[in-house]
Parts: C-alpha cells; structure tokens; sequence
C-alpha cells in the first residue's frame, strides 16, 4: 500500500501541476482573469455544486454524505496538501476540504485497458456534460464552465477569436492516449484519465 500512495501522490502532483499551467494555456483558458477573487471560500463551493459537476455519487463542491466519509477514513491516501485529504472509492480518487469535507476534485484513471474502455468512458462523459467546449488531438476533451454554466464551442471559438480568456469556474477533463474522437474502436491497449477540477478552487488552496 505505501508503494500505490507515493504513486498515486506523485500522480496527482503532476497533473494538477499540467492542468493549471499547460492544459489551460494551451487550449485557451486561464484563471488569471476569474471573477471570483472577491468569493468566499463558501460561495465558491456553492457556485461549483449548481453546476452539478460529478460522479459516482460525488459532486464537486458538494459535502461528503456519511457514507462518503466513513469510506475516507478507510482509504485514506498519504501526502495531501494542506487542508486537504485524499481517500480512493474504487477506482476514483477524491480530494476533499479537510475543514468542511467538501470535495474539490474528483479523479479517475485507467492504465492498460482496451479501446473500446476508453471509447465507453467518452461515451459515458458525453452523456453526463453533452458536448465537449473544445478538444485537442483528438486525445483531449474538455468541459468547461464559468459560473452560468457549461461553455459552447461556439462561445469558447467566439471569445478566443477576440483574444480574450474566459473564466473559467470549473473544468472535467478527459486525456488519453488513444484517439477517440472520431475513430472507431481499435484492437489497441491504452490509458486514459479523467479529472474534475476548479481552478480557482485549487488555487485557494495552494494548489496552482
């Protein structure tokens, strides 16, 4: 067990440390210019559950449910930052507030699994958020939102066409190491992670 928590905090480490500085720079966004530097910590959490961002019962923003936290204090992961913990519910990684057990972001990832895995997992991400707000390499998917909701291609190719940044609220990401968008389907093995964040969220924490 020691061996998969040093994994799984350097794992975190890293891409927390690429969304926030590479996957939001190079697709456009930024969270330099969010209007939620005036928020409580309260009201940020508040803004993130109306957008119902989650799974598997688990709502960015949102408190923990009982069961929810005696399944922390089981699984447990060491090296959170501070203010923060991390437990494991099957396959998907938590992080939550440690004051007000609030999740701030949810983690899933998939190592050496069919194609067909991962085309399930983007089918099963499109029928949670509809449609992506853009893409890149046909690889990467990202859902973003500013406080009134998901972001539209047509919005997000709109604002970037103006040389602006929108603010960004929240995102869930979807990287793999296939191509999904578009393909078929392959005999080939791959990896693939989701991660629902917020931006601002993390960087109240420290986290950016």
């Amino acid at each position: 067990m020691p061996n998969f928590q040093y994994g799984f905090s350097m794992m975190m480490t890293k891409i927390i440390i690429s969304i926030v500085l590479l996957g939001f720079t190079t697709l456009g966004f930024a969270d330099d210019t969010l209007n939620t530097k005036n928020l409580t910590l309260t009201q940020l959490y508040d803004q993130l559950i109306s957008l119902h961002l989650g799974r598997k019962g688990y709502t960015l923003g949102a408190n923990l449910s009982p069961a929810q936290k005696e399944t922390s204090v089981s699984h447990l992961v060491e090296g959170a930052s501070p203010g923060t913990y991390k437990f494991i519910d099957g396959n998907l990684a938590v992080v939550a507030d440690a004051t007000t057990h609030r999740v701030m972001l949810l983690f899933e990832k998939f190592d050496d699994v069919s194609s067909q895995t991962i085309h399930d997992l983007v089918g099963s991400l499109f029928m949670d958020y509809d449609e992506p707000t853009t893409s890149a390499h046909d690889k990467i998917i990202y859902w973003a939102y500013d406080a009134k909701g998901k972001i539209s291609s047509q919005k997000f190719q709109k604002i970037k066409s103006q040389k602006k940044k929108p603010d960004i609220l929240a995102t869930v990401k979807l990287n793999s190491s296939l191509e999904v968008l578009g393909r078929e389907p392959t005999t080939d093995k791959g990896e693939a992670y989701y991660i629902i964040s917020s931006p601002p969220l993390l960087k109240q924490f420290h986290l950016d």
